[in-house]
């Protein structure tokens, strides 16, 4: 009895959900807020009926609830992409760039290693990429006698999503379903398939694109709160010194009685001296061309996860895999053949990037 009304729960629950992503769609956010409540409260430990409802609220601009929501989505799946993005977003909107980089942050790297997984760049570590296909066949034969539902097809289209998805790596929300603990652990399992769940059918390149933008955003927005501080204290130093020059030229014409014109001359020096200093420390935050060494050839952007090809021309790691894709198996440039599984990353080139970025903080501001 009590096995029965846990999987009608579930079952519940993932139509909430449903009825949720519908009303979403149509821009229906008080009616999705209430269906991913009412999933909540009947399976409280899915993430992602949490960050389903957090997206809702930043629809309605409700950063708090955003926060909140998120947050309980991370204690539940530390590893959902979705969460952390929220959150990044919900701490700027705060004015916590730190904070709020740091999370967004942490989405570039589950979204580029997510990436790297799909080409083989990689050594699978996580107990699925040990796991032989037909035991994963047999795994989920079980699951669904043991639902007796029609998610069996589902999990077969979903396979090789399965063994890729970073959220299913965590193995106990899967394996719990054997111990009979209850369908909220499969559904999880399910719904972690679900990176971005609502926005699932959008490309690698328009996730990553779409964090780059937030991140480079709070990137800058940190780098001109800091250039003005130094603005205004190079500029306080500068006329302290200014006026340190003038007190000390005040002295010396005094001792020489005005005898001679090697004090003024002297003073004039040291003034065009100092400012020349002065001029060279605020270059620093000064804009200027980006090297284009460190631009991907198709973009013109920094580069953020670069990779090399066979034919030795570097591309931004998402836009050549698209071009892979979308136009054709063959380098864009050299126009030889090129396959994904001969991309490799271009560390030297990554942290270049990130030196010239770590010096020109103006280099993050976006269009």
């Amino acid at each position: 009895m009590w096995a029965s009304d846990v999987f009608s729960a579930a079952n519940q629950a993932e139509q909430c959900k449903q009825d949720g992503n519908l009303y979403f769609k149509k821009e229906r956010f008080g009616a999705a807020i209430d269906a991913y409540t009412e999933a909540i409260t009947l399976c409280p430990k899915v993430s992602v009926y949490w960050t389903n409802r957090a997206l809702c609220h930043r629809k309605r601009n409700d950063w708090r609830k955003v926060e909140e929501d998120s947050r309980r989505a991370i204690e539940l799946d530390n590893e959902s992409v979705k969460a952390h993005y929220l959150l990044g977003l919900a701490l700027l909107q705060k004015q916590e760039l730190i904070e709020g980089i740091k999370e967004l942050q942490k989405v570039l790297i589950f979204q580029c290693s997510f990436i790297r997984r799909m080409t083989g760049d990689e050594v699978k570590e996580t107990l699925l990429w040990k796991l032989d296909f037909k035991i994963l066949d047999k795994i989920l034969m079980f699951v669904v006698a043991q639902l007796q539902t029609d998610n069996f097809r589902k999990f077969r289209e979903f396979k090789d999503e399965i063994a890729f998805s970073v959220s299913f790596a965590k193995c106990p929300q899967f394996f719990m379903v054997f111990s009979a603990k209850g369908p909220c652990h499969f559904q999880a399992t399910f719904n972690a398939l679900e990176a971005f769940d609502l926005g699932r059918s959008k490309p690698e390149s328009d996730k990553i694109e779409e964090i780059w933008q937030e991140l480079a955003k709070a990137k800058y927005l940190e780098w001109e709160n800091a250039s003005s501080k130094r603005s205004w204290e190079l500029q306080n130093l500068k006329e302290a010194c200014e006026t340190a020059l003038k007190e000390k030229h005040f002295l010396d014409e005094s001792e020489t009685e005005g005898f001679l014109d090697e004090p003024a001359t002297s003073h004039l020096q040291q003034l065009e001296t100092l400012r020349k200093v002065f001029r060279e420390a605020a270059e620093t935050d000064m804009p200027t061309e980006v090297p284009d060494y460190l631009c991907c050839k198709i973009t013109l952007d920094l580069f953020r996860d670069p990779v090399i090809t066979p034919s030795g021309v570097t591309y931004e790691r998402a836009v050549i895999l698209d071009h892979l894709q979308k136009v054709g198996e063959f380098d864009p440039i050299t126009r030889e053949r090129l396959d994904k599984s001969k991309l490799i990353p271009n560390l030297a080139i990554k942290e270049a990037v990130q030196a010239f970025l770590d010096k020109h903080g103006w280099a993050y501001k976006v269009d």
